[in-house]
């Protein structure tokens, strides 16, 4: 039934056709697999319910963190160890890193869609779900501290993940507690890579996918989609260490008189700068960040990925 589907929303009636299904009996598979987390889906309060194709990562992965199993983790490691390891995407990937707020300055001159406030103010319906990642390694006997309930989801994603019972809604000043929750915590922020974000992941070096995936490159600041990186200043370092605990990328280790700082392994997410109180740390926009034009949604960055997939087969 899903490979009748496609990335753009359709009524049942036009995927019945193409299936060659009862409308009733095309419904019902629809709205089951959209209940397992298979599809996507939109339910408009005047209108039709709309149906969506979606990716495994990011998409039906996470669809899944309410039904997770041994067998199914068994399953998922096997998958995983099949495939092949590879670098950025030639166009863009699904996720990027931004800062959090505190480690932008005014001078910066950040985008709206490269600042947290910007992106939580341009909706109006929020959830927030478990984090999948870190609820998979607690099960498989890793994990860590951090919160499990930061997976943020907006707009229509909201609505899904509280409709199928992923998430439970809630309103945009809970949204920043828990964004004030992530940068105590040492968490990467990882949106949807689109000016109109998706969803927010609140991601931890030890569990999370994206940062482990990350962590295993060379250079990773050359990996990540990421519109800035650390400046340090080594004569204004107070050899504090603070700085140490705070990196999920061991850019930053100990030295004699002070930090070492390699650029290399910066993603830019900013949570040095945010606690670096002499001033070392800083951030600075990467030249290259203005010249690719970044989708409006996630869905269209979806396509954008889908269409250079295709051109490789």
């Amino acid at each position: 039934m899903a490979t009748h589907l496609t990335l753009d929303r359709e009524e049942a009636r036009a995927i019945a056709s193409r299936a060659k299904l009862p409308l009733a009996e095309a419904q019902r598979r629809l709205n089951e697999m959209s209940e397992k987390g298979l599809i996507f889906s939109v339910h408009p309060e005047n209108g039709p319910a709309l149906y969506q194709a979606v990716p495994w990562v990011v998409g039906i992965y996470e669809f899944q963190v309410n039904r997770l199993s041994e067998e199914f983790l068994e399953d998922l490691s096997y998958y995983w160890s099949t495939t092949v390891s590879r670098t950025r995407p030639e166009t863009i990937p699904q996720m990027r890193t931004i800062p959090i707020g505190k480690s932008i300055d005014q001078p910066l001159d950040a985008l709206p869609y490269e600042q947290v406030e910007e992106l939580v103010k341009a909706h109006d319906r929020f959830a927030v779900a478990p984090c999948i990642c870190r609820r998979q390694a607690k099960m498989t006997g890793r994990g860590c501290d951090a919160p499990e309930e930061s997976c943020l989801l907006f707009g229509d994603f909201a609505d899904f993940y509280v409709k199928t019972g992923r998430g439970r809604p809630i309103d945009q000043s809970e949204v920043m507690n828990i964004l004030a929750k992530a940068n105590e915590a040492n968490l990467v922020l990882n949106p949807t890579n689109s000016k109109f974000v998706a969803a927010i992941c609140c991601c931890c070096g030890c569990c999370c996918g994206i940062l482990r995936g990350l962590q295993s490159q060379e250079k990773p600041s050359a990996a990540v989609a990421s519109s800035f990186i650390a400046d340090f200043e080594p004569e204004k370092c107070i050899n504090c260490g603070v700085c140490l605990e705070r990196c999920q990328m061991q850019a930053l280790s100990a030295g004699a008189e002070h930090v070492a700082f390699n650029s290399d392994r910066c993603i830019g997410c900013g949570l040095c700068v945010s606690t670096c109180t002499s001033g070392a740390l800083t951030l600075t926009r990467k030249p290259e960040s203005l010249k690719t034009e970044m989708p409006a949604t996630v869905f269209e960055t979806w396509r954008t990925i889908a269409k250079e997939q295709a051109g490789k087969q």
